[in-house]
Parts: C-alpha cells; structure tokens; sequence
C-alpha cells in the first residue's frame, strides 16, 4: 500500500492508497514547531488505531511546500515503515513535459496538474485549490505547464478581515443565501464567497482567452466543497484531486 502526505502551509494530509483507492484519509494542523519525533507517535498511534502495520506500506510519497517538514516527514516515513519517501520536486517523473515545469512551482500545484491531465488526458485543463492560497493553474493536452495564478485563499481573506478591522469577527465561511447580507456575518460570506466564484470565473476566462482554447475545470482543496455551488464553470469537484495526482506520480517512479 502507499502512504501520501500533502504537507500545506495549515494542513497535513495523510492518506493510505490501496492500489485502487483511497483507504484512509486524515488531517492534521502544521505545525513547523514539532519535532521528528513527535510526528513519529502521532502518526504511529493513528497507523495503529487503524490496524495499519509498518509491514502493510511499501511505498511513500511526499507533496511539500513547506520545507521545514519535508525531510522531518521522511524521517517519519523511514522510522514508520522502513522505506525511503519519494519527495516531490520539479525534477521528479510525472508524466508532464518537464521542460515546461518551472522549478520554483510548488509541488501542490504540480500533483494537481498530474491528476488533471490524468482525468482529462485530451484537453487544456484548469485547476482550482482552494488552500491557504488560491491556485489556478492550467496544462495543456500534450502535457505542458502553462502557468498559474495566485491569490489569498478563502480563510486567509477572512483572517485578513477580522484581523485588521475593528468590528469584524471571524466566521465560518457557508455557503450564503444572498449578495445583500443583513448583519456582519452574513455580509462576510456574501463577499468572500461569491467574491471569490468572480475571481475564478474572470480567470478561467482570460486563460481561455489567451490560450484560444475551451479548459475543463476542476475544483479541491479545503473549502472546495462550500464554494462549488457558486461557480458556473466546474467539470469535476473532488477534494483528494491532489492526493491523485500524489498516486499517479508514485505509479510512475
């Protein structure tokens, strides 16, 4: 079996990949603080809960784009299981042109691309991560990079808000019932959230504009699920599409 972790700037992702699917999934907060060991129990006691032995995983794969954690996390891998993790870099085989693959691109943002011209192997393709960050980032049908967008993500917009403001507090973002919000909160999630579906929609124009070609578009991270409804644009919502694309690479090395 795989053992995948999507380190992001707040969440780990650990996942178990049978072969076929995706067996066990789970989250913890980052935290650059910790240290090898103590990332080492963790995980042991959650592996264990599990009835998962160091013996059940084979291989191991790592997606970070915080450095501090990266080699921290393969030093768990190897304490956990006994093997080497494949640490995801802009040299690593993917199945991409990797002469188009700029060697600062996070490697998030990389394993997206993988898993969307993987679902989508004859079309430009647009991928949209709602993370700390939003990412838009786009491949082409022959499997070239052709570049990314970047702004703050949903929660760190509201953050943002509730931290430099006197009399904003910070929310749960849900999916609001109207543009004309009627108290604080409800004009908080009114802006973000349907000022956010904007921000996408515009750029998946300008990239359709500039490429002269129609992409399919395709929506994870975090709070992919709580802003789909309010982007007309979307072929495909799935909230492990980074964890494929972390399977597709590992298949490929």
């Amino acid at each position: 079996m795989l053992f995948a972790v999507d380190i992001g700037n707040s969440t780990i992702v650990l996942a178990i990949n049978d072969g076929n699917k995706w067996k066990e999934i789970w989250k913890i907060h980052t935290d650059t603080k910790k240290t090898s060991d103590e990332y080492y129990l963790d995980l042991k006691e959650m592996s264990s809960s599990l009835g998962i032995g160091s013996l059940d995983i084979d291989k191991a794969i790592i997606s970070s784009v915080v450095p501090a954690l990266t080699l921290v996390f393969g030093k768990v891998c190897f304490k956990l299981f006994g093997i080497k993790a494949l640490i995801v870099d802009s040299k690593t085989v993917c199945g991409l042109d990797g002469s188009t693959i700029p060697e600062e691109l996070g490697s998030d943002i990389l394993c997206d691309l993988v898993a969307a011209h993987g679902l989508y192997p004859d079309c430009y393709a647009t991928v949209l991560d709602f993370g700390t960050a939003l990412t838009v980032s786009t491949v082409s049908p022959d499997g070239k990079v052709l570049g990314v967008a970047i702004a703050p993500g949903l929660i760190t917009s509201v953050n943002a808000l509730a931290g430099n403001t006197a009399q904003l507090p910070f929310i749960e973002l849900k999916q609001p019932e109207t543009v004309l919000g009627r108290n604080s909160i409800q004009s908080i999630r009114a802006g973000i959230l349907f000022g956010f579906a904007g921000l996408v929609e515009s750029l998946i124009k300008r990239t359709e504009t500039e490429i002269s070609a129609t992409v399919k578009v395709i929506a994870t991270g975090g709070l992919c699920m709580t802003i789909s409804p309010m982007i007309q644009r979307l072929d495909h919502v799935d909230k492990n599409h980074t964890l494929n694309g972390l399977k597709i690479i590992s298949d490929l090395n």
